[in-house]
């Protein structure tokens, strides 16, 4: 299976889930994240899967500063309804990083290890930031995503349209394809830390 090279060069996101280490899925809970797991989860490389795998690397850095995020412990509040825009991708994201599931998730052994209802999702527009909350302590971040600072190549919306009326050339295709892959690569490798495109604050 072949990804682009750049995948493996993106911020790793490592975490510590106390359910896996009691049931044995992995030594000590410990679990590394990369993006590639990420494009497993969505199907896709986008902006949107990107974007939300560096929101919640750092809200989790940002919660635990010095330790390993501890998955499972971390409620999540998406500022818009799951079926607005891209909402509903970047929760998914979330949910693979963080363990926070909507009505669907885990309920818990005994009232240990519940991830159901920990994400949760407005009513219907709020804003933009999404806020994590630490549950063992309280300590809540708002993060706030714009990829305006990485724009996409002019040309894509023309390329895009022959792709999807269906008179697109292989060449277009793959310049399309490869043009879409650069912005994500951009955005993961450049501007992981650049505060004008994640943006956290304490709340």
């Amino acid at each position: 299976m072949h990804f682009p090279d750049f995948y493996e060069k993106a911020p790793v996101i490592r975490t510590r889930d106390p359910f896996a280490a009691m049931l044995g899925a992995a030594r000590d809970g410990v679990l590394e994240y990369r993006y590639v797991d990420a494009v497993r989860l969505a199907g896709h490389s986008c902006p949107t899967v990107g974007g939300a795998f560096l929101v919640g690397r750092a809200a989790l850095a940002a919660l635990y500063p010095d330790e390993p995020a501890e998955r499972g412990n971390i409620a999540v509040y998406m500022p818009a309804p799951e079926h607005e825009g891209v909402t509903g991708v970047m929760a998914q994201v979330l949910t693979l990083l963080t363990g926070a599931a909507s009505s669907n998730g885990f309920h818990g052994i005994r009232g240990q290890f519940r991830r159901q209802g920990l994400l949760t999702f407005a009513e219907q527009q709020e804003g933009e930031a999404i806020i994590f909350k630490r549950l063992d302590t309280g300590a809540s971040v708002a993060v706030h995503l714009n990829v305006s600072p990485v724009p996409a190549n002019p040309a894509q919306g023309e390329r895009l349209t022959a792709i999807l009326e269906g008179h697109a050339n292989d060449l277009q295709r793959g310049t399309f394809a490869q043009a879409w892959q650069e912005r994500v690569r951009r955005l993961l490798l450049e501007f992981a830390d650049d505060p004008d495109v994640i943006r956290v604050r304490p709340v």
